[in-house]
């Protein structure tokens, strides 16, 4: 039997203005419970909201970055439903004329690009955050209700969770580019909802569609899709189906949890924001918003490969952060060897950045030290395995690899005079080797070639070394 899953995607990212939606209160992270707010966040009598021109000028920018049509007359519409953190008892939210219609996103798989396409991207508020005490008490700081947001709709364009992570991706680097988010999963700032059900293909039955809510990281998302998948599958198999329902993502027991059965559009009660006059953006506006768009990640990744002669791999994880492309573009300013500094990149600092959990803009490796380094090596100072000790010293430490080098006696040796005693010495040590040599065992080379390294202590050029060796043992 064969079975095709069927992914749709909601992800609510939380736009990078300095206010909320409605009010002038600062829009910032953290900060003491309940000091972010006014009576217009918290929902008080009479208070009248005023709509933030950033937050539609950002949902704007991420329509054009993402294809959709700009809607040019729309409105702000009352989401009705009960939650704790909702305060007002209803979301200003949009229901039938969505900011940006349509649209889609590419990403690219082993042997094609595939098209993910939008429904729609729509603007709204944020809730407040219900924060469980260990007690049982459930307390809400409403520091976040009304923090400006986009809704990203996705159509059910996706069949592996595979697929749906690189859509992830692709989505958070194109927001992080064009700026409007910093897309801080770990703060909240972008947050995924998973629509899921698998389809038997040889019967066509199919299962309700699950909802699984507020995941806060692609590692979760993955897995919570994929349990969702076999846990859909094993329902079909069976001649069950799953209720329509929403659930959580538990990563202590890596399982999902039924929350509550999922209602309808109509049980939100969607009615026009009488207090918010209908918006009207012009096309000049729009216009303007496009022009001065920044370059797109598919377009950087294009102009690295046309103007640094990159492979299209290397440039497109190059590319895949804003934060390492200018790391890279800064880099080459101060050594014009863009294929040198990509492979050093895309080497051991990716490497390093994996192992620590970081980015590159949160480590103590700057541009300019970086291409230090690569200079030294480049320039015979020391070996490539001593730059990557020093490397590891920078981040560690973050001072300048020049300081570092010399503080640790390791410049390379290259005078032959210097080494030929050492050589001499391995040799007399390792007969069994020259013989191994002599037989037509070429690695035996690499053996002795080591045993030096490693009495000089690394500081030995290696491919001094080499030639050294073959032509001593020549010599005997």
């Amino acid at each position: 039997m064969s079975y095709k899953t069927i992914i749709g995607l909601e992800i609510h990212v939380e736009l990078a203005t300095k206010t909320k939606m409605f009010c002038s209160c600062v829009n910032a992270f953290g900060g003491e419970a309940n000091t972010h707010c006014c009576p217009v966040c918290i929902g008080l009598p009479g208070a009248l909201p005023v709509i933030n021109k950033t937050a539609v000028e950002y949902a704007i920018r991420a329509g054009i970055a993402f294809n959709s049509k700009i809607t040019t007359k729309t409105r702000m519409d009352r989401k009705n439903y009960f939650y704790s953190d909702l305060v007002k008892g209803y979301q200003i939210s949009q229901d039938d004329l969505p900011l940006c219609d349509g649209g889609y996103i590419e990403i690219e798989l082993e042997n094609e690009t595939k098209k993910i396409g939008l429904q729609r991207i729509h603007i709204e508020e944020d809730t407040g955050k219900q924060i469980h005490a260990v007690e049982g008490d459930t307390l809400i700081d409403y520091n976040r209700s009304g923090v400006p947001l986009i809704e990203i709709v996705t159509k059910p364009h996706m069949n592996t969770p595979e697929e749906a992570r690189l859509f992830l991706e692709k989505l958070r680097a194109t927001l992080k580019y064009i700026e409007v988010s910093d897309c801080k999963m770990e703060e909240g700032s972008l947050r995924c909802d998973v629509n899921i059900n698998v389809v038997d293909n040889e019967t066509g039955a199919k299962t309700n569609i699950t909802e699984v809510k507020n995941l806060n990281s692609f590692r979760g998302a993955v897995k919570a899709m994929e349990y969702e998948e076999q846990r859909h599958i094993a329902l079909l198999k069976e001649g069950k189906n799953t209720i329509k329902e929403t659930r959580r993502w538990d990563d202590a027991k890596n399982e999902t949890i039924t929350m509550r059965g999922k209602g309808g559009v109509e049980d939100y009660r969607f009615a026009p924001d009488g207090d918010i006059a209908p918006i009207e953006i012009s096309h000049e506006w729009i216009e303007e918003i496009k022009n001065n768009l920044p370059e797109l990640p598919h377009n950087k990744k294009q102009r690295f490969i046309k103007d640094y002669d990159l492979s299209e791999y290397d440039a497109g994880v190059l590319t895949a952060s804003k934060e390492l492309a200018f790391f890279f573009e800064e880099t080459i300013k101060y050594i014009n060897d863009s294929k040198l500094v990509s492979n050093w990149i895309m080497g051991d600092v990716l490497r390093r950045l994996k192992d620590e959990e970081v980015e590159i803009q949160d480590t103590t490796l700057t541009p300019k030290s970086f291409a230090q380094l690569i200079t030294i090596v480049k320039d015979g100072k020391i070996n490539n395995n001593t730059g990557k000790k020093v490397l590891k010293e920078i981040f560690d430490t973050g001072k300048d690899p020049e300081i570092i080098v010399k503080e640790q006696g390791l410049i390379q040796i290259s005078d032959e005079g210097a080494l030929k005693e050492i050589v001499a010495k391995v040799l007399d040590e390792n007969e069994q080797s020259i013989i191994d040599y002599k037989n037509g065992k070429d690695r035996a080379i690499g053996f002795l070639v080591g045993q030096i390294m490693k009495a000089s202590k690394g500081k030995a050029n290696p491919q001094i070394v080499n030639k050294m060796v073959i032509d001593m043992i020549n010599e005997r």
